[in-house]
């Protein structure tokens, strides 16, 4: 892996990586412990109506990318916070009609021939110096926002009924990490693909939330977990000319497979 560092290509591709394993650690654990999984899959596949809209109407990737999947993110929370019981059939559907409008666009559209494969696992080894810059620049201003919402973060993610005691506003708080969450995914996407984002979001928190005492050592853990996963894919896909993007969720994957395996081997032993 060291020898493949003199590559700029791969530089660019080790640090974005790294800065997606922070941006989707922090993300990530919140997440998980919102319990809205679902929610944020159904975010990452509707995005696919902006990446539509984008291409059929010639407007910059992020416009309509991003304005899209606010729109379809702010419908999702307002069904997952109103109509629980049937928030999940909902959610499924948005995500299949996202999905299926933004394919018909690219197909109509003039003059473009998309891969799409390439928004599904990303294009980490073609990252320029430009999308580094601008992924630091919205991890920074993610990490403020969480630091100065912390506390009511914290209470509405482990208590919802205890967090509005409080006076949390839990409505308008729930709605601005949905958005967050929207902007976060859509991001990333463009660097390493739909399913990598979905990959980092839930398999380092996962693993890491039974170790943790508090949401801060989560979302530590979840990143430094995330970026060691990265690595590995990396070197795997380097060593054995691999798709990179696969090489880490593959790589994710088994190594959650094996944090269940552990849990189960531990919960028969305290038995």
């Amino acid at each position: 892996m060291i020898d493949a560092l003199q590559f700029e290509f791969m530089q660019n591709a080790l640090a974005a990586g790294l800065l997606a394993s922070v941006i989707c650690g922090i993300m990530g654990t919140l997440v998980v412990v919102n319990r809205i999984v679902f929610l944020s899959g159904g975010i990452a596949h509707a995005a696919y109506g902006g990446i539509g809209l984008a291409f059929f109407f010639n407007w910059p990737f992020l416009l309509g990318t991003i304005g899209f999947s606010l729109f379809a993110a702010m419908l999702m929370a307002a069904i997952s916070h109103t109509i629980k019981h049937r928030a999940d059939t909902i959610i499924g559907v948005i995500w299949a009609l996202g999905m299926a409008f933004g394919i018909i666009l690219i197909d109509i559209s003039p003059g473009y021939n998309v891969d799409l494969m390439s928004y599904l696992f990303g294009s980490i080894l073609a990252v320029p110096r430009s999308d580094l810059f601008f992924m630091i620049l919205v991890g920074v201003v993610m990490t403020i926002l969480v630091v100065y919402y912390y506390k009511d973060l914290l209470a509405m993610s482990y208590d919802e009924e205890f967090a509005r005691i409080r006076g949390v506003p839990v409505r308008t708080l729930y709605f601005g990490l949905i958005g967050m969450l929207a902007v976060t995914i859509v991001l990333v996407i463009q660097v390493v693909g739909l399913i990598l984002v979905i990959a980092l979001l839930t398999i380092p928190p996962f693993i890491v939330e039974k170790y943790a005492n508090t949401l801060v050592q989560m979302m530590v853990a979840s990143s430094l977990l995330g970026a060691l996963l990265t690595i590995m894919g990396l070197w795997l896909s380097y060593r054995y000319n691999l798709t990179s993007g696969a090489s880490i969720i593959m790589v994710s994957g088994i190594v959650f497979l094996i944090s269940l395996v552990i849990d189960k081997i531990r919960l028969i032993a305290y038995k």
